[in-house]
């Protein structure tokens, strides 16, 4: 069989049209096969399901360290791979790109550069990890609105405006044209958190002057495995509090003290990476880099679409579709008709993936209506 990355290249894109959103592309059939038989998994938006090719690396991986046949040195290409896919599935150049573990890890850094007085700007029912950093600062001003009222909401005396991309507990995709537009104007910096779009929405991250993703969701990686990207601007104004021996201009050299010469650009904010998560996550993120993420969306909003039509209620062209479910009697449903979804702030949360087909909408109606 040939390789993942050769099986995609081969598998030819279609055209997309208005009566073929729901019609995955040739390449996205090509990549939902990596999954196996996911019908069911509706619970992306809480973790994402690893392709074959990432389950492989693994366990290869873990027989190899098991011969005693693995080394530190031995996982630098894996690293450098996974951040130059991820470099082009956001659209920016890979020495923007700063590699970790945690969304709230990259946040603190940031937090920590607002300076005492100013005032940074959230989003009410934020995902914490955006939101608990800046509140660590007693000396700034941190206030929250409404989604809704975020782009309104920015003014001169607005340092930063923190917000996702696409709301975690909702699925609500943010006004960016709105927020980057208002923020320009006011001169507010942009600090967006990607991590429950990329993979399934396209993302520009040079759109902004910081983004943050953790990839175990819509890019289907091991937990572990994190991206800051920054402006050169921002990176001036940001100190990497965190360097250790992975942030050093030659990782190799920077293992002891006293003297430090750290990287120059983005790397110099790298936190040293588990291994094993990185092996995984080579796989997943090259298999999403490698495909038209338009397309992607337009298949998983579309499946969600349907469902909001099948249940009656409106549209909300996302790949996440939540109602209220207050006491989680219908995610029980659910549960027990084997279809795998969330619950998150009294609401029932369906997520939708390339894996997944009209078949699921059908199994959650019938679980629902029955």
């Amino acid at each position: 069989m040939l390789p993942l990355l050769d099986r995609l290249r081969a598998a030819k894109l279609g055209d997309m049209t208005s009566a073929s959103l729901l019609t995955p592309s040739a390449s996205i059939e090509a990549a939902a096969a990596e999954f196996g038989d996911a019908s069911g998994y509706l619970a992306v938006a809480s973790i994402g399901l690893p392709p074959r090719a990432a389950v492989e690396a693994l366990r290869a991986d873990l027989d190899a360290w098991f011969r005693a046949d693995r080394d530190p040195q031995g996982y630098d290409a894996i690293v450098a791979n996974t951040r130059s896919a991820y470099a082009r599935l956001v659209g920016i150049g890979v020495d923007r790109v700063a590699a970790g573990s945690q969304t709230s890890v990259f946040t603190a850094l940031v937090a920590a550069a607002v300076p005492a007085g100013a005032e940074v700007l959230c989003v009410e029912g934020d995902f914490s990890s955006i939101v608990f950093p800046f509140l660590q600062r007693p000396d700034i001003r941190v206030r929250s609105v409404p989604l809704a009222a975020l782009a309104e909401s920015i003014t001169d005396d607005t340092w930063l405006v923190s917000f996702s991309l696409v709301q975690s507990a909702t699925g609500t995709v943010a006004d960016t044209a709105a927020i980057s537009a208002a923020a320009a104007a006011h001169g507010t910096l942009t600090y967006c958190d990607v991590t429950q779009a990329a993979g399934v929405l396209p993302v520009d991250a040079t759109k902004w002057d910081a983004t943050v993703c953790h990839t175990y969701k819509w890019l289907c990686a091991p937990r572990g495995v994190a991206f800051l990207t920054v402006t050169p601007e921002l990176q001036a104004k940001l100190t990497p509090l965190q360097a250790g021996w992975y942030a050093g201009d030659d990782v190799w050299q920077s293992c002891y003290g006293p003297a430090m010469t750290l990287a120059t650009d983005a790397r110099q904010f790298d936190v040293s990476p588990a291994w094993q998560a990185w092996v995984g996550a080579e796989q997943s993120i090259s298999l999403f880099a490698s495909l038209d993420i338009p397309s992607v969306w337009a298949h998983a909003s579309g499946l969600g679409d349907r469902l909001c039509d099948a249940l009656g209620i409106p549209q909300q062209h996302q790949a996440i579709v939540t109602w209220a479910d207050p006491d989680r009697s219908e995610l029980d449903r659910l549960i027990s008709a084997g279809i795998r979804a969330s619950g998150r702030a009294g609401r029932l949360r369906a997520s939708f993936h390339l894996w997944n087909t009209e078949a699921d909408v059908a199994a959650v109606v019938a679980a629902l209506r029955g």
